[in-house]
């Protein structure tokens, strides 16, 4: 924590620029050797470790919203999701006082949604989800990789909701612009293509034998080609 403190700090007093903000900004929950992200309780630790040296800061300060992402993304990676929620929530009002840009607000509100989800409460997740798609759609059009990614957590929740012909259409939808964009082998066209078969799978008394035989050869596929 001490060392992503000085290292920020070196940053902004010399103005290095974005990258090096960036990259020593990563120091909060990165390691610098493995560059891999902390989990658990050295997550959280290093969450709470990173507010409290920036919270004395003016609120629209860059440095102090950030340390409130990495607060609330700390204490889910935890399992603290009751305290993840309030600092997300919390952190969703600021930006709107604040008037954050829709793509600021949209991530923090994927977060949120995220959080609804471990803390079963799933209706609002699901209308969550669904607002950031279509807001996503609107914002970045289809071909972009977070409203991809967007597409994906919808049909996830709707999934959830056992909503499978609904999830069906999206994915039907939303797997080829993944294929295209993003390549047959990427991970979230995979996750996509998952998502689709256990759609399929699931569908209680209105499953037919080629929905499951579809399911079948799509979870095949996704075997040989991960």
């Amino acid at each position: 924590a001490e060392q992503a403190k000085i290292l920020f700090a070196e940053a902004e007093e010399n103005n290095l620029g974005d990258n090096a903000f960036d990259e020593r900004w990563d120091r909060w929950f990165s390691c610098s050797l493995c560059e891999q992200e902390y989990h658990g309780v050295t997550r959280c630790a290093l969450g709470w470790a990173c507010w409290k040296t920036y919270v004395g800061r003016p609120e629209g300060d860059w440095a102090r919203g950030a340390a409130m992402m990495a607060l609330g993304n700390g204490l889910y990676n935890a399992k603290h999701y009751e305290d993840a929620f309030a600092v997300k929530e919390a952190e969703l009002a600021m930006l709107r006082r604040l008037g954050d840009s829709e793509e600021n607000i949209l991530i923090v509100q994927g977060n949120l949604a995220c959080t609804y989800g471990e803390l079963k409460r799933l209706d609002e997740a699901l209308s969550l989800r669904r607002d950031v798609y279509s807001r996503r759609l609107k914002l970045n059009g289809e071909e972009h990789s977070s409203t991809i990614r967007a597409a994906n957590n919808y049909a996830s929740s709707l999934l959830g909701q056992k909503r499978f012909e609904e999830a069906k259409a999206l994915l039907r939808k939303s797997m080829p612009v993944a294929r295209r964009v993003l390549g047959q082998d990427d991970h979230l066209t995979l996750r996509m293509r998952w998502t689709y078969a256990m759609a399929l799978f699931f569908e209680d008394s209105t499953a037919t034998l080629d929905d499951l035989s579809e399911a079948v050869t799509t979870l095949e596929d996704i075997e040989q080609i991960a």
